[in-house]
């Protein structure tokens, strides 16, 4: 899945990352902008592309059936 951390202080958002990543960014936003104060605002997850784009597994069977197809279409 793929989240964007928004700022409780401020207008600052990460980029669309995976949670330890948006955590992250949020945490050195935080010490950087606003020190002493504890990390807030929310956290918004990306519902259009929760999967954050196709798997290893379906990528491997893509390369798996077009391996077939050429294959098949070699004379």
């Amino acid at each position: 899945m793929a989240y964007r951390y928004w700022c409780g202080e401020c207008s600052f958002k990460t980029p669309w990352l995976s949670e330890s990543q948006g955590e992250q960014k949020q945490l050195e936003h935080y010490a950087k902008q606003h020190p002493g104060i504890p990390p807030g605002g929310h956290v918004e997850v990306n519902r259009k592309n929760p999967g954050g784009g196709i798997g290893c597994l379906q990528a491997m069977a893509i390369a798996v059936l077009l391996l077939i197809l050429a294959a098949s279409c070699h004379r």
